[in-house]
């Protein structure tokens, strides 16, 4: 194995930790080999038996805003809304300490930004409905999976879905995971011709953070090391 020099390992470093959700970006646009050069880097993400279970989906202009017109579409009929459920539980069905109070608190912090209060159902609706809109980044991202996969590929796709943060990270661009996209998979299936057998896993947004949007200034907290880590011998 080739020994990686300190200077590598604090640009690795700092990719990581200076990637964050960004919910503003700006139009400026991305190129498509750039693109296809983060995924090539993400898809040395290790898998069970190489198995690579992961497929992407990436759009861009005008396809991008068909997508994002049909689900802002469904998204603010409430009456169609309800009839689009999630194909998989991405949270909890039970919440407890300490999960269901991080989860508030960054909520709050970003609503707080914003100056959305606990009342303003209007304005949440139309924070989150910006997730639809890939917070206007040129480039949205849907990933799926074969619908045979099971548990351990999903942990694979995981880390092939870091590797794309942080390779666009390692490019000067930010990232937002969206798991909002899953309650809609069968309007985004029939944007993009899924197949029955593939199932969306989640969307992203990638593109330039916008340096003056109040919302980017939010950094979630972490747990010390000493906090989540046993070590034993």
């Amino acid at each position: 194995m080739t020994a990686i020099s300190t200077e590598s390992t604090a640009a690795v470093d700092a990719a990581i930790t200076s990637r964050r959700s960004i919910r503003a970006f700006l139009p400026t646009p991305v190129p498509r080999n750039v693109v296809e050069e983060i995924l090539a880097v993400a898809s040395r993400a290790p898998s069970g038996t190489n198995t690579q279970p992961w497929r992407v989906h990436v759009l861009m202009g005008e396809a991008r805003q068909r997508l994002s017109q049909r689900l802002r579409a469904v998204y603010d009929d409430p009456a169609v809304r309800s009839q689009h459920t999630e194909e998989y539980a991405y949270y909890p069905t039970e919440w407890r300490a300490p999960y269901i109070d991080r989860r508030r608190k960054v909520g709050w912090d970003l609503y707080g930004l914003l100056g959305i209060g606990k009342a303003d159902k209007d304005r949440m609706h139309s924070q989150h409905r910006r997730n639809y809109e890939f917070f206007d980044a040129p480039v949205g991202l849907i990933f799926t999976i074969e619908r045979v996969m099971q548990q351990g590929s999903w942990l694979d796709y995981g880390m092939f879905l870091q590797n794309v943060m942080v390779a666009a990270r390692a490019r000067g661009l930010d990232t937002c995971p969206q798991a909002a996209f899953t309650q809609f998979h069968r309007v985004i299936a029939a944007e993009l011709g899924l197949g029955l057998d593939e199932m969306v896993v989640c969307g992203m947004a990638l593109g330039h953070a916008d340096p003056n949007a109040i919302e980017n200034t939010l950094v979630t907290e972490r747990e010390p090391v000493a906090g989540f880590a046993r070590f034993h011998g």
